[in-house]
């Protein structure tokens, strides 16, 4: 089916399909049953210049937006999705950078960033600040040209491995989430350690870790936009990033079909190829049509991001829920066609499953999306109630 690609992106969507076939399908079973960290598909990504997809040219990048973002993601988490979460996580890092970064902070990151030189990491989430964004306790306090972080980050996608982390701390507690700002810190800077790696359900090849700051100075140079923008910044953040998830999990959510769909040709029962029963064919067609509308949504998502629309944040929770909750009833459904041989690690259906849980989880619960849609929609109705 013709998406509408521009021939960029269906060069980006190529490229990446073969990466995945060649060189991560070959080993996605080892990484998920060793949670190494796969520096060797790294480098590959950053050889392919997978890592700039969606930064600006003048910075190294190819300058393809969102969508080209969206493409690359669901072609590579088609076949898995832990292995290329160290890309686009890295753009998770990196939005803060390029939504209010300096222009001196721009040239500084987003060319390491976008060679694959140096992978980001965001750093919002606490153990009391998950869902409640507005909660962190980490400080940043002010002392001469410094800047002085104490505190504990959880649950951070490329924690350890990243060179270089946006992270969100109180300057000014009595102001609540007005006063939350954010930083970039360098990994190697004093002060600046890292928890234990956790040990996951799914997305096992991806580093989870804390980030430990006692008493750890950064320049004020490395304020991103101004004191008291912190939550702005995060908020702001996740919403360009969702629909990143949203991808990984329509890739998810696509490869389980396709194994689905081979495996009911290829198996046979009581004299010919499951296929051929009506019961799962309606499987397959429920699986299909679910895939098919998720995939419609995260690229109508892309397209409206990269439009220029400034209010995004309810289309991006949109798509954000829907793939989730399509990517897991999809690849549960794989399991179950799949029988026995779906709950069977040799076959990559229930890693799927393990990996899918994760995208109704991060970068907001769906039950948070949900709640970002509503208020949407609420304001929406108010505004057109005051014209």
């Amino acid at each position: 089916m013709d998406y509408g690609l521009t021939e960029e992106q269906k060069m980006v969507q190529d490229l990446c399909r073969q990466i995945a076939q060649e060189k991560i399908k070959p080993v996605r079973e080892h990484y998920d049953e060793t949670g190494e960290f796969p520096w060797d598909i790294v480098k590959i990504m950053a050889d392919a210049d997978l890592f700039g997809v969606s930064i600006e040219e003048q910075y190294g990048g190819m300058g393809l937006g969102c969508m080209g973002n969206v493409v690359a993601v669901e072609e590579l988490c088609k076949v898995d999705g832990g292995i290329p979460l160290a890309m686009f996580a890295t753009g998770l890092g990196t939005y803060p950078i390029i939504l209010f970064g300096s222009e001196e902070q721009k040239q500084a990151y987003l060319p390491r960033i976008a060679s694959g030189k140096s992978l980001a990491a965001f750093g919002l989430t606490e153990a009391e600040a998950g869902s409640d964004a507005g909660g962190i306790k980490t400080t940043a306090v002010k002392d001469g040209d410094h800047y002085v972080l104490n505190g504990t980050k959880q649950w951070i996608t490329n924690g350890g491995e990243a060179e270089i982390y946006t992270v969100i701390a109180m300057t000014n507690k009595a102001k609540g989430a007005r006063g939350a700002s954010a930083f970039i810190v360098e990994k190697g800077t004093p002060g600046f350690e890292f928890g234990k790696k956790e040990n996951k359900m799914g997305i096992r090849a991806s580093a989870t870790r804390e980030l430990i700051f006692q008493d750890c100075r950064i320049p004020k140079e490395n304020l991103i936009a101004k004191e008291g923008m912190g939550f702005i910044v995060a908020m702001k953040t996740l919403d360009a990033s969702r629909p990143g998830v949203a991808a990984q999990a329509l890739g998810i959510a696509a490869g389980a079909l396709d194994e689905a769909v081979q495996y009911s040709r290829e198996r046979r029962q009581f004299g010919k190829p499951i296929c051929s029963f009506q019961g799962l064919q309606f499987m397959l067609a429920d699986m299909a049509t679910q895939v098919e509308a998720a995939r419609a949504l995260v690229y109508q998502a892309a397209r409206y991001i990269d439009s220029g629309a400034k209010d995004i944040s309810k289309i991006s929770a949109m798509c954000k829920l829907y793939a989730s909750d399509v990517a897991m009833r999809v690849s549960t459904d794989a399991v179950q066609v799949l029988g026995g041989y779906g709950y069977m690690k040799e076959y990559p259906v229930e890693k799927m499953m393990r990996d899918a849980k994760i995208t109704q989880i991060y970068e907001g619960t769906n039950q948070i999306q949900r709640e970002v849609i509503a208020l949407n929609l609420i304001k929406e109705a108010a505004a057109a109630k005051r014209k």
